[in-house]
């Protein structure tokens, strides 16, 4: 299934001030270098918070987690717990349509969906309240049919039952989750047969629906108003030693004040022409002279060309497809750019790195897969984990 961005996006986003001292603690939980292991649960919070994930939240979470825009968006569109498309402002329901809820009657609840929200999946209601899909199993195969609206689970489910249900939630009401014919958990629905005395707990639901009870947020949205947000790893030093620091707010004063020295500059009564050449360097060029070089903006490392070879040496080329994150494609590119063999790579230094980096299509990528260090070990006729499995 092709799962692309809405074709209509929102201007921006950005967490509310309590989400985001949520989304600073889930990135605090991982060690210094690891911040995008938190890119799901600040995705899922971008989601929580809006109802469905935007092209803004997607480049937002980037932004903090100094992630390239395209590999979070390769996380939101892999996964199906993403919506990339508007859904009711009250509430998207999920229905269960595999094998035991269809066995059960899950017809009779799409069937009602078409009816009073909208005749397609992924469509809002007329009113904009309600949305639908029918999605793989949830696990609530003994109290088939079902379906997620919200954070629960609705079970049991008819199309008279599930009506009213729908009604209910339009006239601002939260329905009590979980079994919608008296089950307490998933016992036979003629009664339980052993484990009778659940109720000796003094609990009237089980302990999913309690809790949602207890809560009575099952279909609000998250702004971290409803409910306090625990991150105790905060105050305990995140557990790896290191003392938490908050996210880097994403296109900050200091990033745009970084940007904006980087760009060229007209000198006194000089204009810049619409190339973004300013007429002083133009000048300069004319002439033959040097013009100016604008320092690196901050954070950035100066690009220094590696030595490049014409052509790989008479024993032939490497096979630099051996390197993690290489591919055909990539191979190409490098060997057009004058580079053939391990020994090249694992010479670069870091401002070499860079210029490298600028030329290919995917920045942070001979970091990240650990390129100089891989081509260290095959220069030397070694094998890494990952040259072991590629040759087969």
């Amino acid at each position: 299934m092709l799962r692309r961005l809405y074709h209509e996006q929102p201007a921006s986003f950005e967490f509310t001030p309590a989400n985001l001292a949520w989304a600073e603690g889930q990135i605090a939980k991982y060690p210094e270098g690891r911040q995008q292991s938190a890119v799901i649960p600040l995705l899922w919070r971008a989601q929580e918070q809006e109802g469905w994930l935007t092209k803004p939240a997607i480049e937002y979470v980037g932004d903090m987690l100094g992630m390239p825009y395209i590999r979070v968006l390769e996380v939101a569109t892999f996964y199906f717990m993403f919506q990339l498309q508007p859904v009711g402002t009250v509430a998207h329901i999920q229905v269960c349509g595999t094998t035991t809820c269809m066995i059960c009657g899950s017809g009779d609840i799409i069937s009602v969906c078409k009816e009073k929200i909208a005749p397609t999946p992924h469509t809002l209601s007329a009113d904009g309240k309600f949305s639908w899909e029918e999605v793989e199993c949830l696990g609530a195969c003994a109290n088939a049919p079902m379906a997620q609206i919200g954070k629960d689970y609705y079970e049991d489910l008819s199309a008279e039952n599930f009506s009213k249900l729908l009604d209910d939630m339009a006239a601002g009401n939260v329905p009590v989750p979980g079994s919608q014919i008296g089950r307490y958990s998933s016992e036979p629905a003629g009664g339980p047969v052993v484990l009778a005395e659940h109720k000796g707990t003094g609990a009237q639901y089980n302990g999913s629906v309690q809790r949602a009870v207890d809560i009575g947020d099952t279909l609000k949205r998250i702004d971290g108003t409803e409910v306090p947000l625990l991150t105790p790893w905060i105050s305990k030093g995140a557990g790896h030693g290191n003392t938490p620091k908050p996210a880097p707010t994403p296109k900050s004063a200091v990033q745009q004040a970084a940007a904006k020295k980087a760009e060229p500059k007209p000198a006194a009564n000089k204009s810049a022409s619409k190339s973004g050449v300013t007429k002083q360097e133009a000048d300069a060029k004319s002439k033959g002279k040097p013009a100016s070089k604008a320092e690196p903006a901050m954070g950035e490392i100066a690009e220094k060309k590696p030595r490049t070879m014409k052509a790989p040496r008479k024993a032939g080329a490497d096979d630099l497809k051996m390197l993690k994150g290489v591919g055909p494609k990539l191979e190409q590119t490098l060997n057009e750019l004058g580079f053939w063999h391990f020994d090249q790579v694992a010479k670069w230094t870091p401002e070499e790195v860079a210029w490298v980096d600028a030329r290919l299509k995917f920045k942070g990528r001979i970091e990240r897969d650990g390129w100089i260090e891989q081509a260290k070990i095959l220069a030397e006729g070694g094998e890494t984990e990952f040259s072991k499995r590629a040759k087969y």
